[in-house]
Parts: C-alpha cells; sequence; structure tokens
C-alpha cells in the first residue's frame, strides 16, 4: 500500500515541482520517460478545395516522414472518425515548446486545417506497440 501510495504521490508532485527531469525509476524498477504528447485538431479554415486538400495533405506527409527521419518524431496517425481531433504526435523531446516549433511549419496547421494541443506524457522507457 505504501508503494502504491508513494508512486501516486510521485506522479501528483511531478508538475508541481516544475522537475526538467524527464526520467525517473518507480518502487517496481521501471524507468519512466517524459514524451510531448500533440493533439492535432481540426483548424479553423476547412475551405480549402479538393486540390488544395490534396496539396496540403502531401506536405503534411512529408512534414511528419521529416520529422520522423530526425529520430524526434517516435508515433503518428490519424484518429478514426476523430472530430475534432484528427490525429496524434508524439515526440522525444525535451520541451513542448520544442514539439510546437517543429509542428508549426507543417503545411496543414500553416494553412490553418489543424490546430495543435500539446502535453506532457509519461510512458514506461522504451514500450513499443506491436
Amino acid at each position: 500500500m505504501k508503494i502504491k501510495s508513494f508512486i501516486l504521490l510521485s506522479f501528483l508532485l511531478l508538475p508541481l515541482l516544475g522537475i526538467a527531469q524527464r526520467e525517473f525509476i518507480t518502487a517496481e524498477g521501471d524507468t519512466m520517460k517524459r514524451y510531448v504528447f500533440m493533439l492535432l485538431e481540426a483548424g479553423d479554415n476547412r475551405n480549402h478545395d479538393s486540390i488544395q486538400v490534396v496539396n496540403i495533405q502531401k506536405g503534411h506527409m512529408d512534414h511528419l516522414n521529416m520529422m520522423a527521419s530526425t529520430g524526434k518524431l517516435i508515433m503518428a496517425g490519424p484518429f478514426e472518425k476523430g472530430d475534432p481531433y484528427r490525429g496524434l504526435l508524439i515526440f522525444d523531446l525535451e520541451t513542448i515548446e520544442e514539439a510546437e516549433k517543429m509542428e508549426r511549419d507543417d503545411p496543414a496547421v500553416v494553412a490553418g486545417r489543424l490546430k495543435m494541443k500539446t502535453f506532457y506524457w509519461w510512458s514506461a522507457k522504451g514500450v513499443t506497440l506491436k
């Protein structure tokens, strides 16, 4: 019971302490790491014609691939029937500001088709999807 309370207290206090540390080891010995989680929402400008939409989407995919090639974008994908949420991005970066700086050049964000909502997110280090 004390261990569970300690873990819960640790998660609650991390944001309050303003700790820049991105990793910690739980009482069970698991390493937790902080990532940047970004929701992409439908933007305010969705009135593009079909040709513009195709070009914006191509630029969006090119931008995501470029960010992935740096190793800083570690996961991305759209939501099925996700209005208003269109997709998510997970970055392995120190700060929210770094992620927003990278994504603000995305043609879909520039065109107003998408907007960003960004959070810190903790996960067990090294976990992968299968």
